[in-house]
């Protein structure tokens, strides 16, 4: 019988145990964590936590573990704003991208000049009809190094309270942005509000034989859910849309597909101009050839 990643983790402490003795006696985090998967293998009892309370527990107990660059948005995600940018264009950034703080930048990524809130354009618009300039309502962000611990974050984003951070590299670039929610989601789990979009299966079987996938779907995850044989390249690339544009040679097009040597045709449905972002993969079982 296979052994559950929890027991595994009960059993190294366990020979941990015997081979180093007390130099290595269990932490209280340890501790808490094994009682909690003790709970969990027992039988549920009246007023004992609940699964989410559990998970909860467990993500607190790693919470210190974890650093500003660990939680942040990427720098290839972030959604800024120049700040040469009109007040009409503004209105429709905050329309497009749906966010309440938007970062604002001088000649590149690099510079973050500062942040613009939502609010202070709503109330400057409809203070007797006053459009105010972005140097007016121009807020700073916190600028944190990456390897700042979230607890240390935390608690600087509620001394200051300010709800974004620009998390910066060794050489001062922009290495990402974070924010207090995403903070917050290190413990209990992901927060959705009505204005997030439902996000799209990475990888999802449509019919017998087809596929349909995000082009950062990794190859292993490929190999062990549809086909080993998708694997099976000689090229260093690890994600499925790396893979169709090695094939190809070039970056597909809607509408165009390459074939994979095990007989699989990779189709792209969709791309922008840096990369393909929706693949679907046709079966040789299915019996249609690359066009």
């Amino acid at each position: 019988m296979a052994t559950s990643p929890d027991n595994g983790s009960r059993l190294w402490r366990g020979m941990r145990h015997l081979l180093f003795g007390d130099e290595n006696e269990p932490t209280l985090r340890d501790q808490i964590e094994e009682a909690i998967d003790d709970a969990e293998d027992g039988k549920p009892v009246s007023g004992d936590l609940s699964p989410l309370e559990r998970q909860m527990l467990k993500n607190l107990l790693h919470f210190g573990d974890r650093t500003a660059g660990d939680i942040c948005v990427p720098r290839g995600e972030i959604v800024s704003v120049p700040q040469t940018i009109s007040m009409d264009d503004l209105y429709n950034a905050f329309a497009e991208a749906g966010h309440s703080r938007l970062p604002v930048t001088g000649e590149s990524l690099d510079e973050v000049i500062g942040m613009v809130h939502i609010k202070d354009v709503f109330n400057a618009h409809l203070d007797n009809g006053f459009s105010p300039s972005l140097a007016e309502i121009l807020r700073n962000p916190l600028f944190v190094p990456e390897s700042m611990g979230v607890l240390d974050l935390l608690a600087r984003m509620r001394a200051q309270r300010i709800h974004l951070a620009i998390v910066v590299d060794e050489f001062g670039g922009t290495e990402g942005l974070v924010t207090i929610e995403d903070v917050v989601e290190e413990i209990v789990g992901e927060i959705e509000d009505e204005h997030d979009e439902q996000e799209v299966a990475l990888l999802a079987c449509l019919d017998d034989g087809l596929w349909e996938a995000d082009s950062r779907v990794e190859l292993d995850e490929l190999a062990r859910t549809v086909d080993p044989r998708l694997i099976d390249t000689e090229d260093d690339v690890d994600t499925l849309g790396g893979l169709a544009f090695v094939l190809a040679g070039r970056l597909l097009g809607p509408g165009e597909s390459v074939q994979h040597p095990s007989g699989w045709r990779l189709e792209c449905l969709a791309a922008d101009e840096r990369k393909m972002t929706r693949i679907r993969l046709h079966s040789p079982d299915t019996g249609t050839g690359a066009e």
